[in-house]
């Protein structure tokens, strides 16, 4: 244990010192505050041991410095009969003991010794838990928003899940209801499915899902909620978002689709990977999202029924528009 000594008297110094070696540690003399601050610095001690009198810096001043320093470090008052007041505003200050000199028993420097090893050992101890208890806490704070995105994302394409469009269509449909904004929903419909997973087996339309997961994502907005409603079923919320703009949106989706070269995407009956879309947006007096919703799946069909690879704006049951 690396201890200081700081005492103006070079007897009682040595003699503390003395006694300390003896027990084993590394013990530093220094004669007054100001010589003790400037050891402290350049390296660090465990304890000091202090007269409470001393020149240029006294012993409530070095407490404090030390203190600045390092606060754990166990700092001991050596003072007299006629200073106990001011070793009793110490300890208030931080010090950890205090012993009266002239010294009755040299064994009460060996004992003081001890006590702030001892508490020593107590606070590394402490803290030796708290970091424990607060890495385990990042740990499982990192486990918890693990399990919460598994809970809210699809396991095979990394998108939404079903249930998380579902809470999220509620929520943007309640504040735009609320506040008078515009809400549009893309219904999204993967064409020929069926077959592709018929011929080329379900691994590869796995592929699929995963490489059209990319392609949407990259061509939806930050703002916007892309999931996977089932199967080859995908949904796009776009809040604050009109008929003009979602149907852009959605025609970024599909032709991003179209256009790229997936693996035996010339088999399928249209020659290519592609999709059906169905875009509505919300309307004044729409009461539930589950009506935009039908609009859009009502669009899907219509666009499947035109022969697919297209998209569709719904703006009731027999207003359906293709987007060119």
């Amino acid at each position: 244990m690396n201890i200081l000594i700081a005492d103006d008297e070079i007897a009682i110094r040595e003699l503390v010192g003395e006694i300390l070696a003896g027990e084993g540690h590394d013990v530093t003399l220094a004669e007054d505050g100001e010589d003790a601050l400037e050891k402290f610095k350049r390296t660090w001690h465990e304890i000091v041991f202090s007269d409470i009198r001393m020149p240029k810096m006294n012993g409530i001043e070095l407490l404090a410095a030390v203190k600045e320093v390092n606060a754990n470090t166990q700092f001991v008052i050596m003072t007299s009969h006629a200073s106990i007041d001011n070793s009793i505003d110490a300890l208030k200050k931080g010090a950890f003991d205090y012993i009266l000199k002239p010294f009755e028993d040299l064994d009460i420097v060996t004992d003081a010794a001890d006590r702030a090893i001892a508490n020593l050992s107590g606070i590394r101890r402490q803290q030796y838990l708290l970091n424990t208890l607060a890495r385990q806490n990042q740990e499982l704070d990192h486990l918890n928003k693990e399990f919460r995105e598994m809970a809210i994302r699809d396991g095979l394409t990394g998108l939404f899940n079903h249930r998380y469009a579902k809470e999220r269509l509620a929520d943007e449909f309640d504040r735009a209801a609320r506040f008078g904004r515009d809400l549009t929903v893309l219904f999204m419909d993967l064409d020929h499915f069926k077959f592709f997973n018929d011929t080329h087996g379900h691994q590869a339309g796995d592929e699929i899902l995963q490489i059209l997961a990319g392609l949407m994502t990259e061509a939806i907005r930050e703002s916007d909620t892309l999931a996977r409603w089932g199967g080859e079923e995908f949904i796009v919320i776009a809040p604050e978002t009109g008929e003009e703009e979602g149907c852009l949106i959605a025609e970024r989706i599909r032709t991003a689709v179209a256009n790229h070269h997936f693996p035996n995407a010339d088999q399928q009956p249209l020659g290519v990977v592609s999709l059906s879309i169905g875009v509505a947006s919300r309307s004044e007096g729409m009461e539930a999202p589950d009506k935009l919703l039908r609009r859009a799946d009502d669009a899907v069909y219509n666009a499947k029924d035109r022969g697919r690879n297209r998209t569709i704006f719904c703006r009731g049951a027999d207003q359906m528009t293709e987007v060119k």
